[in-house]
């Protein structure tokens, strides 16, 4: 693509760094903020300056937060004795938007992927099986995509919480195999937490 501007084409290289978006997207973007206002398109970059430099993640539950401990673990109408355990924010905010869960969330930052490098040790695990061990927990619910790296990490999260007096369970499987959890529908997404299954009598399936 030929560019009549090194600035344009600056901006075109690092817009198409987003996943999913190509030099033409890129490019469509770009040119866009440049028929915005310059206080609009100013407000856009500190916006987003501010976003990376101010952010925090949640030292109870790994979410993405703006103070050291999130609205949700802060809030005394949320269930402590119930953590639903997820991949990512973006599942958080899928299951918050289902208004079907009460309880509180535990964000793992990815899921075990040995083909992609990712052991548990990338994972907040150990934090999940501390708060687990606290005494105050008494279920936890795995809400992981159903997929091959999902499956694996509710395995492994089940040899590390077993033997904790505590209900394990998870969604139940309304959801295809290799969906992922951000995309599935509201009421779909609900019925599956509203009726969650225990995890061990998955096992013999």
């Amino acid at each position: 693509m030929n560019f009549s501007s090194k600035l344009l084409e600056n901006a075109v290289t690092e817009f198409s760094r987003l996943p999913g978006v190509g030099q033409k997207t890129a490019l469509r973007l770009v040119l866009h903020l440049l028929n915005q206002d310059k206080a609009d398109v100013e407000r856009f970059g500190a916006a987003i300056t501010k976003l990376r430099n101010e952010i925090q993640h949640c030292s109870v539950c790994h979410n993405i937060s703006d103070s050291q401990v999130c609205e949700i673990c802060a809030s005394h109408k949320r269930d402590k004795g119930l953590i639903c355990v997820v991949e990512d924010t973006r599942d958080v905010m899928a299951i918050e938007n289902t208004s079907q869960y009460n309880g509180v969330y535990h964000v793992l930052g990815g899921l075990i992927s040995p083909m992609d490098g990712i052991g548990p040790a990338d994972l907040s695990v150990d934090s999940l099986v501390e708060r687990v061990k606290t005494g105050e927990v008494r279920e936890v619910l795995f809400a992981l995509s159903a997929t091959m790296e999902g499956d694996t990490t509710i395995f492994y999260l089940h040899k590390r919480l077993k033997d904790q007096p505590i209900t394990i369970t998870t969604i139940a499987r309304g959801i295809s195999f290799g969906g992922e959890l951000e995309y599935v529908d509201e009421i779909t997404l609900g019925r599956s937490i509203a009726t969650r299954v225990p995890y061990e009598g998955t096992l013999s399936r």
